[in-house]
């Protein structure tokens, strides 16, 4: 085998063409040696050579013979001292931190770790078994692939629509899916998938991690997985897992292909991203790369170097202060971004991120090289703002060009329609885009990622279907998973026939979901929670790859009515951009008129009052916002202009009486959405008459010129006309629009 002196970069393994270019850091390594395997089944490589050249702590060697196709792994050579933070063992076999595709996965086996198990003292101990025939390793790769045309559909994110989905979990029992493509990236390319996405009208899919991840060891014994895949070791490399063919290049390839179909389709894909830790866990975890490769180097070392500092919960966190560390991380996005062209990242526990010491720093190193990356500034950038260490909620704390998921909106809003008091001041806040949160530092409303459910936690169905998490099928003896859902089940813990009690769920699904996708703030669906998918009460099925996770597409009568619901929400947040605000109220009025670019209306149709914004009793109130007070312009320069909404919201246990507020000259209200039912009929009412809003329930009323507008409906209950009418007040100065919560 020839081997000339090669180049440091680019890290790992790059073919061009003629040969294969291996690099790879290694600052307190002696000696690397890259070994080569005969195929996925091989016991042993059938070769190993030493790097020859070392650069700025760096190893590498060109290898003129290898082609494509080609297995490897390291063999790297160092102190074995892990009083000092050193773990190298050369007996052990690991995967390229750079590898671009796996070429096998990992079996689990006691050779698998660097110490002998069940010793005293354990992790100090020195394991001299070879784990080669079970630990993941890399392939070389050509990564070429036309893509044509492909071109990203760059949407704004004020008009964003994002939905988390897993990709195997979606299309596994899809209809229309082809059999041997279902739970794939095919699939979730497919035809059938598609189309379910365009009919919602989404605009971006957050795919669920979908870099190489390993099932842990405790999971796997249970007969189970770590089916969300929070537990990587692979960032450059698609999961073969999901791949119709999961060979390595056959992998790459559907992953773009899938890509270029969601593009094609005018959908987005944001990875869900997991580079606070690895799969590698803590001192006692398992020796497969990171922990190999320069121990002392890539992870966050505790005072006493044996043990990791731990921001995750999961073992282990990266060392953001070593630069080599953040390089990694930005040539895995950029390689994302440039390579398999997705439009952006949703950062798991993103506040570990952010530690460049021991607090987090909002201003940290991370943040600085992506601001002033020319590619990655420009993709969307989405924080999960919390970690597990102290001082890690940074919930409105991110920077700019940062957006956040907005856990106090999901609190807030899930509180409110579950009747707690003292939550309307607050709810306002958040219903309006949470300027308490991102007005300081110059964001915007679509800073805000709203969201009610996700991955982790109850689905749509489950909150409204149990007080309590059920999380038995988990093998944990349902200790695992948050006990603060602030959830409520309607009057019976989990399934019933009872028909009132499923009125009142399918009543408090249509409010939920009609709050979160008119709310001001980029609106994010958990897959599935638009057809009632259940997990049965389990809020933490990470390691559930089955029925409990897959979504079910033989809907009843009663699914199917919810979903036609949720496309008639997700359509009037699509046609109105009154609901897709660039830029903060302001609290100004239209000239002329006491109408101003957002109003809080209690039900007698005066403005809120700050008795009303204080009173916990209060579960209540009407938000009118002004289409023609929008302030903004369109792509051309064109200003702005909508019907002006109105958005009436009873969370209270009976029913309220509402009066609808002034108009202007020639126009009336007319109703397009009504939570009280799954099919609103449309109906006309004036200003001035008296609406009773069901028992929680919310209706949603638009302005149109009298003689564009169905006949008035007149009913003894509902739309009674006022001969004379009492007069507006004059508008206070009180601002709901920037209040914090009370």
């Amino acid at each position: 085998m020839r081997i000339w002196p090669g180049k440091p970069f680019p890290l790992g393994a790059t073919w061009d063409g003629a040969g294969v270019n291996f690099s790879i850091f290694a600052e307190n390594a002696t000696k690397v040696e890259l070994c080569l395997l005969d195929g996925p089944d091989a016991t042993k490589e059938s070769a190993c050579y030493t790097l020859t050249e070392q650069t700025a702590q760096v190893w590498h060697s060109y290898f003129p013979d290898i082609l494509p196709g080609q297995l490897y792994g390291y063999r790297i050579h160092g102190p074995y001292e892990p009083q000092n933070g050193h773990r190298f063992n050369p007996h052990k076999l690991l995967l390229d931190p750079y590898a671009k595709a796996i070429g096998r996965d990992l079996k689990w086996d006691d050779s698998l770790f660097g110490y002998t198990l069940n010793s005293p003292e354990a992790d100090l101990t020195f394991d001299e078994r070879d784990s080669t025939p079970f630990a993941p390793v890399g392939a070389v790769v050509d990564t070429a692939f036309t893509w044509g045309d492909d071109r990203p559909p760059l949407t704004p994110w004020h008009k964003t629509l994002i939905y988390e989905v897993h990709v195997k979990g979606f299309t596994k029992l899809m209809p229309g899916v082809p059999e041997k493509a279902r739970g794939t990236y095919s699939g979730l390319a497919s035809e059938a998938a598609v189309q379910h996405l365009r009919d919602l009208g989404v605009t971006a899919v957050e795919l669920l991690p979908v870099h190489y991840h390993v099932d842990d060891r405790f999971l796997t014994d249970k007969g189970r997985v770590n089916y969300w895949g929070y537990n990587t070791l692979g960032f450059f490399a698609p999961d073969p897992r999901y791949a119709v063919d999961p060979s390595p290049e056959a992998t790459i390839r559907e992953f773009k292909m899938m890509v270029r179909s969601l593009h094609a389709a005018g959908i987005e894909v944001i990875l869900d991203v997991v580079y606070n830790h690895t799969a590698e866990g803590n001192e006692r975890g398992p020796t497969l790369s990171f922990r190999g490769v320069d121990n002392a180097s890539l992870y966050r070392l505790s005072p006493d170097p044996r043990y990791y500092m731990d921001f995750t919960g999961c073992g282990n966190t990266f060392n953001m202060q070593n630069p080599q560390v953040l390089q990694m991380i930005m040539d895995s996005l950029r390689y994302w971004v440039v390579e398999m062209h997705v439009d952006g990242f949703r950062f798991d526990l993103a506040s570990t991120l952010a530690r460049e010491l021991y607090e987090v720093d909002r201003l940290g190193a991370f943040f600085d090289i992506i601001h002033q990356d020319p590619i990655l500034s420009q993709v969307k950038l989405i924080a999960e703002p919390w970690d597990v260490g102290p001082g890690g909620y940074q919930v409105g704390s991110f920077p700019v060009l940062w957006t956040e998921w907005n856990g106090k909106y999901r609190d807030n809003v899930r509180r409110f329609w579950k009747g707690d008091g003292g939550t309307v001041s607050e709810f306002a806040t958040r219903l309006s885009g949470s300027s308490d949160l991102y007005l300081h530092n110059g964001r915007a409303p679509y800073a805000s990622i709203n969201f009610i459910t996700c991955h982790d936690g109850f689905t749509l169905e489950d909150l409204v279907s149990y007080n309590e998490k059920h999380n038995e099928a988990n093998g944990e003896e349902n200790r695992d998973g948050s006990s603060s859902n602030d959830s409520w089940n309607c009057g019976v813990e989990g399934p019933t026939d009872d028909p009132a009690i499923l009125d009142l769920r399918d009543r408090q699904k249509r409010n939920l979901m009609a709050t979160l996708l008119l709310s001001q703030g980029v609106p994010m669906l958990l897959a599935g929670d638009e057809i009632g998918h259940t997990q049965q009460g389990n809020n933490n099925a990470y390691c559930q790859d089955n029925e409990i996770t897959w979504l079910n597409w033989e809907l009843d009568d009663r699914q199917k009515s919810f979903l036609e619901f949720t496309k008639k929400v997700c359509q009037v947040f699509r046609e109105h951009p009154v609901f897709q605000r660039r830029h903060f109220f302001q609290g100004r009025a239209l000239r002329g008129t006491d109408i101003k670019d957002i109003s809080f209306l209690e039900p007698s149709g005066k403005e809120m009052s700050d008795e009303a914004w204080n009173a916990g009793y209060v579960k209540s109130m009407g938000v009118r916002l002004a289409g023609d007070l929008i302030a903004d312009v369109d792509e051309r320069g064109e200003k702005v202009i909508d019907d002006t909404a109105l958005i009436l919201l009873n969370a209270h246990h009976e029913p309220i009486k509402f009066q609808l507020p002034e108009t202007t000259e020639n126009q009336v209200w007319e109703c397009v959405l009504d939570t009280a039912t799954a099919n609103c009929e449309p109906r006309v009412l004036a200003a001035g008459d008296e609406l009773e809003l069901r028992d929680r329930s919310m209706s949603v009323f638009f302005t149109r010129r009298k003689s564009e507008a169905q006949p008035l409906v007149r009913t003894e209950d509902e739309a009674v006309r006022r001969e004379a009418r009492t007069p507006v007040p004059p508008v206070p100065s009180h601002k709901p629009h920037v209040r914090t919560s009370v």
